[in-house]
């Protein structure tokens, strides 16, 4: 049995890496799926591989930092598909890897407002739909950079992802108290390395800031993980695909951790 027959859901960065994962899992559960980002070419491979599928999806450009934008991208989903169910908030960038000394503002604002702003605004929007509805479920994408695994928080020369995902944490507990009574749920997930194109240019980055090579550097990642290895992007996809559905129906407000059992943080 489809677990996500007929609900409509919109994907922000749904071209590649995890949000790729997600909308193609959402589809092959039987949702209908928007995915969203900056990328068109990107996102359009995403909704031909869905429609092979068998399934429904539409690609919506969208600058998620933008409010404008967003508007648009929620207005065009209801329009298409007649309702909005799910909004996974997964658009973000990784940010530049420098210690705050050293940091520049325009980056720092950047990442701020695509990891976190972006998150809130699409929220916004959305709510919009299914506040009227009292019925709807939100996931945000956290990352154990803003969570880290044995309780502290703290990401050395990546203070703006850091604090952008803490801020999702936040926004996801502080917002699920304010839709609770509409029906709505709102939990996070929080992967720490996932393996793809992402956690490779984050670490090229860090070898080229602090001088250790590459291969030292994903050496030790690997070591931190209980499972000796990092999460792939379709097991973060099928924990989306849980809290997404009538499964999950007693959890809001919580950040579920999908990381291979992360032990040492840094």
């Amino acid at each position: 049995m489809m677990r996500l027959k007929e609900k409509v859901a919109i994907v922000t960065g749904g071209g590649k890496g995890i949000g790729k994962a997600i909308a193609l899992a959402f589809a092959e559960e039987g949702a209908k799926v928007v995915v969203a980002a900056r990328t068109l070419p990107k996102l359009e491979e995403t909704v031909e591989e869905i429609k092979r599928l068998g399934g429904q999806a539409k690609a919506i450009q969208t600058d998620v930092k933008e409010e404008k934008q967003v508007e648009r991208m929620v207005s065009e989903t209801v329009d298409t598909f007649g309702r909005i169910d799910i909004l996974v908030n997964n658009s973000g960038i990784g940010g530049p890897t420098a210690r705050v000394v050293d940091m520049n503002l325009d980056e720092w604002n950047e990442v701020i407002a695509l990891d976190l702003t972006g998150s809130m605004l699409c929220c916004k929007h959305v709510l919009k739909y299914m506040i009227p509805r009292k019925s709807g479920n939100i996931i945000n994408i956290g990352a154990e950079g803003g969570r880290a695994g044995d309780g502290r928080a703290g990401y050395p020369m990546r203070s703006p992802y850091c604090c952008a995902k803490m801020g999702v944490i936040g926004l996801t507990e502080t917002l699920s108290i304010e839709v609770g009574e509409f029906n709505i749920r709102v939990n996070a997930i929080s992967p720490a390395a996932v393996r793809g194109e992402r956690i490779i240019n984050v670490v090229k980055g860090r070898a080229q800031a602090t001088g250790v090579p590459f291969e030292e550097l994903m050496a030790k990642i690997v070591q931190n993980y209980s499972l000796g290895r990092m999460t792939e992007e379709r097991e973060v996809a099928s924990v989306a695909v849980f809290l997404a559905s009538d499964e999950s129906s007693a959890i809001t407000g919580q950040t579920i951790v999908c990381h291979c059992g992360q032990h040492i943080v840094h």
